[in-house]
Formats: structure tokens, sequence, C-alpha cells
């Protein structure tokens, strides 16, 4: 039975009748001594309580996207086959050109949640030994004949930690949201690409590459990109492609953004953080020298020190301790040509939340489609 369908859903509210039902039921009936009555009626007590957590899990976890599977849930998937040291590039000493196209099915999403037109496909990462799910929704002029020789741009959407690559579309909504104003012209088409996030068990990967653990960096970075772009009418050049996240995504999104530029042209970064060590479960924060080197505002330094400011456009969104003075420290780091955006969210816009993510959707695929081409 599926964590997140509706035939699990209807069995915690139904088990909830029962747990409700039955003490009122049968309290006073229960027979035998008196310890072996007080027992039973614990037991149901217990039984109530459990069941109420569960029907509460499960809307909350349905609502905000935090676990796919019971594997996700219950720490016992692994979605790394192998995680050898690839060097600095994330590479292996391979190039991507001499790679050949890794052709994929797709199949309608599996999730009713996510809408209409999102589909997916279990890739297997060629250079980072990830194994993981991919979920992709094509604009509306992407089946027009007015189209049929247009490439488009391409987003990434990372989503926090824990969390499902389906939030965007399921808890965010972004498809929703953006098909018809991508229709009428309002905003830049663009294909939608969200990626599984959640490669070990009880882990933040950081999106970093760790050898011997995970190739996080890798796969967000070369695999899932290079199989859009052998997959679909998706540009290949860094100005065609961005990365979107919130929470722990908006940590990755600047950190992958500005690391790789000739990757990605842009990234947003909602309610995120530049210290990976800031989420407890990351494995970047907890290592000294990926918490150094995978922090945006060392990886900016370091590369206005070496007079290589990334071509790179960022926007950071936040309320005040809550991702605005990430922003802050990052724009004021900023060289041309790499620009900093800080969008400050209202105390009380709804908190560390999806409903807040949620609402910025339009705004920040304005900006993205002002920063990119095809």
């Amino acid at each position: 039975m599926s964590l997140t369908g509706t035939p699990f859903f209807l069995t915690s509210i139904a088990l909830l009748v029962i747990a409700v039902v039955l003490p009122l039921a049968i309290w006073s009936r229960i027979a035998g001594p008196p310890l072996l009555r007080g027992l039973a009626r614990l037991l149901m007590l217990l039984f109530a309580q459990i069941t109420a957590i569960t029907v509460v899990f499960v809307l909350v976890n349905n609502a905000n996207n935090l676990y796919d599977t019971w594997g996700d849930l219950l720490g016992t998937d692994s979605h790394v086959a192998v995680a050898k040291d690839l060097g600095p590039d994330g590479m292996g000493g391979r190039q991507i050109k001499n790679q050949p196209r890794q052709i994929q099915q797709f199949r309608p999403a599996d999730d009713p949640k996510v809408g209409p037109g999102v589909q997916m496909t279990n890739l297997k990462g060629r250079i980072s030994g990830v194994v993981g799910e991919v979920y992709v929704w094509l604009p509306p002029q992407y089946d027009d004949p007015a189209f049929k020789n247009k490439k488009f741009p391409v987003v990434e959407l990372l989503p926090g930690y824990p969390g499902s690559a389906k939030a965007w579309f399921g808890a965010l909504h972004v498809a929703e949201q953006l098909g018809p104003k991508m229709q009428r012209g309002e905003i830049k088409p663009a294909i939608l690409v969200a990626p599984r996030t959640t490669l070990l068990t009880g882990a933040d990967t950081g999106c970093v590459n760790i050898t011997g653990k995970v190739n996080a960096d890798s796969w967000l970075t070369v695999d899932v990109r290079q199989m859009i772009v052998d997959n679909f009418r998706a540009g290949d050049r860094p100005h065609s492609w961005a990365l979107a996240g919130y929470s722990a995504g908006a940590h990755c999104a600047a950190k992958l953004a500005l690391a790789h530029p000739d990757r990605y042209r842009a990234a947003v970064a909602m309610s995120g953080y530049n210290d990976p060590a800031l989420e407890p479960d990351s494995l970047a924060g907890k290592d000294p020298k990926l918490r150094f080197q995978s922090n945006p505002l060392h990886i900016l330094k370091a590369a206005n020190a070496a007079g290589r400011p990334p071509r790179t456009a960022l926007y950071v969104s936040g309320a005040a301790g809550d991702g605005y003075q990430a922003g802050l420290g990052l724009q004021q780091l900023a060289k041309r040509p790499t620009t900093v955006t800080v969008h400050q969210i209202a105390a009380n816009a709804g908190g560390h939340t999806t409903v807040v993510w949620r609402n910025q959707v339009p705004e920040i695929f304005r900006w993205l489609g002002l920063q990119l081409r095809a």
C-alpha cells in the first residue's frame, strides 16, 4: 500500500474511527480481573493515540510531500549504486560530449496529486552512480507545431529536506500555476525538471560529492542535466539552465549555480541558508572541509579572489532569520557579472512553509524568464 496513496489515507481514517468508537462501545463491558480490564483499556487508549498521530502524519506528509515511499520514511532505501572519486569537476575524467545519448522511457507520473502533464522516468546516473526518479513537465508550447524546431530553457526544481521530488508539482502546484501563464505569454515557457534529492538513509547530502558515500552534485548537475538534453528539445548552454529550491533545496540551488557557472546561468533560493551545518542532518555540514567549501559565500569569495566572478544571477528570498540575511551576505560579495537580487518576506507571511513558497512561484518564474534563453 503506497504511503501517499488514497487507500492508505482512507485506511488510517477508518482505523481512527474504530479507535474512537470501540472504547465508547465496550469500555464498561470488559470482563475479567481488574488488572486485565485496566490493561485492555490502556491498549485501547494507546491504539487511539497511534491512529490519531498516523492520520495527522498522513495529512502533513501528503500536503508537503515530505516522504515519497515507505523506504524513504523507514530509511530502508538507498539510491546510490556506487560513489567513485570523480575529481574536482565531478566528471571522473570523462567528457559529456564523448558519452552516447541516454534515451529514457517516460510514463505518466504515478501520483495524481502532481497534476496532469507530469511524466517520470527512473534514471541510472552514468557519472554519479545514483539511481532515482526524475519528474518532467513540458510547457504548453512544446507540442505546438509553431515551436517544433524551438529549444526551451530548463529549470531544475529542488525540494527541502526531508522532501519528495514531487513536492514542487504537488505541494507548490508549480505546473498548475505556470501552465496558463505560459500559454498566455505572461511567463517565458520552460521545461521543469524535478529529480530525486533524498539519496541516503537519514541524511541530507547537501548536494555534494563524497567519495564512497554519494555523488549528489554530479547526479544533479551532470547526469540529470544531460539526460534532459538527450531526451527533450532543451538548450544545452549555461544560459538555458537554472535551479530553484526552497529550504535545503535553496542552499543547493545557490551552491550549485555558483560552483558551476559553466552549467547554470541562474538560481532561485527561497528560505535557504549559506552554512550547510544549519541543517543538522547535512553530510556537508558535518565535515569541516566540505562545510567550508560548499558554503555559497566561500564559493563566491574564492571566485572573486581568483579574478573570475561567476556569470550567475541569484534571486534570494526569505524572512528575517530565515534566508533574508543569507541573501544579503551574498549580495554584498557580488561583483559583475554576478548579480544577487534579495527579496524580504514579511514575518507574518506564513513562516517556513510550502504556503509561503507556493505564493512566490509566479514571481520567481517571471524573474527566471528574464535570465534564461534557449
